[in-house]
């Protein structure tokens, strides 16, 4: 009798489970490592956005099963990662690169497999030239020059010395910002770089200093570097502007330079800095508020400019997810592309087969750093 119940077990175990409808979501993100400070807050808004969607009902009765992986800002782990993804966790969809470089390991798989991806970094490489499934949130660098190099025209600027950092982003934005700068009449009289682990940046922006005409100066960087930029540039005594790119637009940046060091930095940012300050018939007023407050409340403290991004990155998908003629990567990706009109932390968002970004330089918000936080002013 106890082998035939026996039996009769392993017979019901082998047997095929009805497998619960899910809609399967990929993430890698740079949760550690150098670039923790973008994947960290992305990680979470992806975890918190999930679990929000599938507690009211996921997508059309599908729960969103996701497979979020941290590649710790390496490109390597970042192609191995979305590889995985691909062929072992079987996405339909993948949202994350948190840098240019982990973004453009990311792609190359997106592409040679056709599965669609939102991609979280800034370079304007990412989505120029268009790629068929590649997407993303984040404003481009070439973006942040023109409206940086904007403000600079309003205040009578014309004569900058620029000082970037030679990662991957502030090489890129270096290269985009020194390509639109005569068209926009400006020029660049000095031109310095600093690498990641530089702990001073004296040396550099002393020959800056010592650069006849420099009106302005502008740094092309994201990280730390940015940080001991602005740090040295307040100690060196620098009576002009000083300009940051969009990729230090948040409070953490603050925090790491000082609020004293810290004050008259001019940047490009989102209206996710400044939703407080939002007026009520703003178009992104409610979905900047509504998320920051639920952010707020799962972890403590607001969202920054990259949470933001994912934030975006989520609800795009999961509007063309609801849009598309069924839960597959073409579908998927056709619906994407034909996203009209639709409102995140970052902008507005409106794709074409032309333009895999959706915004344009008037969704970015010129802002600065006063004792009272970030104010816009344009």
């Amino acid at each position: 009798m106890r082998n035939t119940t026996a039996s009769a077990m392993a017979l019901l175990l082998a047997l095929p489970v009805a497998a619960q409808a899910e809609i399967r979501l990929g993430a890698s993100v740079s949760a550690t490592g150098p670039a923790a400070f973008l994947g960290d807050p992305e990680a979470k808004t992806i975890e918190m956005m999930v679990e929000d969607i599938n507690e009211a009902g996921g997508i059309d009765g599908e729960q969103i099963a996701l497979t979020l992986y941290d590649d710790g800002g390496d490109p390597n782990k970042a192609r191995t990662f979305a590889t995985r993804l691909v062929e072992d966790d079987e996405v339909v969809a993948i949202i994350g690169g948190s840098t240019t470089g982990t973004t453009m390991s990311i792609l190359d798989v997106a592409e040679d497999e056709g599965i669609p991806f939102i991609s979280l970094a800034g370079a304007i490489s990412i989505v120029d030239p268009v790629r068929e499934y590649v997407f993303k949130t984040p404003h481009t660098d070439r973006m942040a020059c023109e409206k940086i190099f904007s403000d600079m025209q309003a205040q009578g600027i014309s004569r900058i010395g620029m000082i970037s950092g030679t990662d991957g982003f502030g090489a890129s934005m270096q290269a985009q910002c020194k390509d639109v700068a005569g068209d926009q009449g400006i020029e660049v009289l000095a031109d310095e770089t600093y690498g990641p682990q530089d702990a001073d940046t004296t040396p550099q922006l002393t020959r800056i200093r010592n650069t006849d005409g420099v009106q302005a100066v502008l740094n092309a960087g994201f990280g730390q570097g940015p940080a001991i930029v602005t740090r040295n540039f307040a100690q060196l005594g620098f009576d002009i502007p000083l300009y940051q790119s969009h990729g230090v637009a948040s409070n953490a940046f603050v925090e790491l330079v000082g609020p004293e060091a810290s004050q008259g930095v001019r940047l490009p940012g989102t209206a996710l800095l400044i939703g407080d300050r939002l007026a009520e018939d703003d178009p992104q007023y409610q979905v900047v508020n509504d998320y920051t407050a639920a952010y707020r409340e799962r972890y403590g403290q607001d969202p920054s400019t990259f949470a933001g991004y994912a934030h975006d990155a989520v609800a795009l998908m999961v509007d063309a997810m609801r849009r598309a003629d069924e839960i597959a990567p073409d579908a998927i990706r056709d619906a994407l592309e034909a996203t009209q009109g639709f409102v995140g932390t970052t902008g507005v968002y409106t794709f074409s087969p032309e333009d895999h970004l959706g915004l344009d330089p008037s969704d970015f918000r010129m802002l600065e750093i006063t004792a009272d936080g970030w104010k816009q002013i344009d």
